[in-house]
């Protein structure tokens, strides 16, 4: 009662067919094949127009000193550390 049988598939099937027509199916199915291989064609690019953009942005980044933290201020590790609180400044 709830389920389809294979007599009511070709049913819907036929139906359709006598709709639409073969020939608006098979264009149908050939504009959707066209979007797909562009879609995977524009994901290639972007992943390579991305790859190319890591590469240059690594290269042209400086290479930062020994000790340092990137920020603003530029400070050492030793700067960056809060003075001990239970021990004087000299």
């Amino acid at each position: 009662m709830g389920s389809f049988s294979i007599w009511h598939w070709l049913v819907v099937l036929l139906v359709i067919l006598l709709l639409f027509g073969s020939g608006k199916i098979s264009g149908l199915m050939g504009d959707l094949a066209k979007g797909i291989k562009s879609f995977k064609q524009n994901m290639k690019e972007d992943d390579v127009k991305d790859a190319s953009m890591a590469a240059d942005a690594s290269a042209q980044t400086p290479a930062q000193p020994a000790g340092t933290i990137p920020g603003p201020q530029g400070a050492t590790q030793a700067q960056a550390q809060p003075a001990n609180p239970t021990r004087p400044a000299a």
